[in-house]
């Protein structure tokens, strides 16, 4: 059974800035390795991201940012952590196939 992701732009006539946002903000390798952690971990609070990634706190901030903006992860307060987790309906549609046919030629 083929998995079927509907497009969030049409197809007929693409608003490309609304990917653009999302693909800068993946063109970092320390925003690639994160997003691999929490792929791997799940939902995670920011105290062990930092130590992970070994960062400081205000660069995890400002590359947390990025992310948040471009709604690729989501940001859950719980006491006074807050815990960041993959937003698996905008990655869905980046890595669709659906997506990929607008840059493949026509046949």
């Amino acid at each position: 059974m083929k998995l079927s992701i509907p497009l969030m732009v049409n197809t007929d006539n693409p608003n490309f800035q609304f990917y653009e946002k999302r693909f800068k903000a993946l063109a970092d390798q320390k925003r690639l390795h994160l997003l691999s952690i929490l792929c791997k971990n799940g939902s995670t609070c920011v105290c062990d991201l930092s130590e992970m990634l070994d960062l400081p706190q205000s660069k995890l901030s400002y590359h947390l940012k990025i992310l948040l903006e471009a709604d690729i992860i989501l940001k859950e307060k719980k006491g006074t952590w807050n815990y960041y987790e993959i937003n698996n309906k905008v990655i869905d549609h980046l890595l669709s196939e659906e997506l990929c046919c607008l840059f493949r030629p026509a046949k």
